[in-house]
């Protein structure tokens, strides 16, 4: 019988990258979805681009400008994220000028398993290595941003 998995408990500080990245597994599971379901993979790529814009841009560069306040730019999670953000931009940039469902595909599961790495690894190693004056500071810089996440076209949801 599996277990099912605790779920993470992450520090306040923390806490409005890991809503983020909420959003970030439900793009995940839309673009899943619009495979899944058979859509166009141009309508997929239209909200895949809209997502950049709106969310994933802002979001990686929040990452990248703050967290190597704590971990340096030299440290091997650091660096797995910097070159995660980057191939996930490049894929991006991809899919938008000649989208296919396996290059949305491909895009979900790193975006998935990058949220993931983030997650399980990265935030814990911050969380371990940051003082209390850091996470504080930390805090202040990552304040919640109300972004648009309506798109209109629903390509996820099933049509009967």
């Amino acid at each position: 019988m599996s277990q099912t998995p605790t779920p993470i408990k992450r520090s306040p500080q923390l806490a409005p990258l890991s809503r983020e990245h909420h959003e970030g597994l439900l793009f995940v599971w839309k673009i899943r979805q619009g495979v899944r379901n058979s859509i166009e993979a141009s309508r997929i790529s239209r909200f895949v681009q809209w997502f950049w814009q709106q969310h994933l841009a802002a979001h990686f560069e929040k990452e990248e400008r703050f967290l190597p306040a704590i971990l340096t730019h030299s440290h091997p999670m650091m660096e797995q994220m910097f070159r995660e953000h980057a191939e996930i931009k490049n894929s991006i940039e991809g899919i938008t000028q000649h989208g296919d469902l396996k290059k949305l595909q491909q895009l979900a599961q790193a975006v998935d398993d990058h949220i993931r790495f983030e997650e399980r690894h990265l935030f814990a190693e911050i969380e371990k290595q940051a003082s209390p004056e850091q996470l504080n500071l930390l805090s202040t810089q990552l304040v919640d941003e109300k972004n648009d996440t309506t798109w209109e076209d629903e390509f996820w949801i099933k049509q009967k």
